[in-house]
């Protein structure tokens, strides 16, 4: 699991920072890593699923909300 924590401009769609975020990390990811990943992905053209998963939070330190991600358990 990938945890992230992004601040960005509230007049922003959220949907399309998530396309712009995927789709700059997919181009990079391919260009440093493309012998590695055609083991595995072959010649297709999709990187990232189309789902994601956002949770927002107010009135909480980041130091508060790290420990309560790392405490959870992983699923079996």
């Amino acid at each position: 699991m990938i945890v992230a924590f992004v601040e960005f401009n509230p007049k922003v769609q959220l949907s399309k920072f998530i396309a712009n975020l995927k789709t700059v990390s997919s181009r990079l990811i391919r260009k440093d890593f493309s012998d590695h990943l055609t083991q595995f992905y072959g010649q297709k053209s999709v990187f990232w699923t189309g789902s994601y998963f956002i949770a927002t939070c107010g009135g909480v330190r980041i130091e508060q909300l790290k420990q309560y991600v790392e405490k959870q358990q992983s699923p079996v």
